[in-house]
């Protein structure tokens, strides 16, 4: 049996979390339907449209993600040494601008109280 990844749970999290705000909202829908009101009437038009809409844009979102983490799993497994590659001149690119960062006003932390005026 397969180890269920952390991007798995993750997303299992998130779209517990949108299924209960979604099961709330329904809920406040149900429990106002009695009340009279134009704004009340209105208000509830709105959350309902805003549900559905997010209910799309999250399974849109979920879609891209999904092909994004498989496009990206499938580079790794087959150009091992270009993704590693890529990931230490993006560490060193990182490394070099918050050198470059620190240097730049002739700050020198050669020592961490000498730091502590950097944040």
């Amino acid at each position: 049996m397969e180890k269920e990844k952390p991007i798995n749970k993750q997303t299992q999290a998130i779209s517990n979390d949108i299924g209960q705000l979604a099961e709330d909202a329904r809920a406040l829908v149900a429990a106002t339907s009695d009340v009279a009101g134009e704004k009340v009437v209105e208000a509830r038009k709105r959350l309902a449209a805003v549900l559905e809409s997010g209910k799309e844009a999250y399974g849109r979102a979920r879609e891209k993600a999904v092909e994004g983490v498989k496009a990206a799993d499938e580079v790794m497994h087959h150009h091992p040494y270009q993704a590693i590659g890529i990931a230490f001149g993006v560490g060193a690119l990182i490394g070099y601008l918050v050198t470059r960062r620190y240097s730049r006003n002739g700050e020198s932390c050669s020592t961490k109280n000498d730091c502590d005026h950097v944040t």
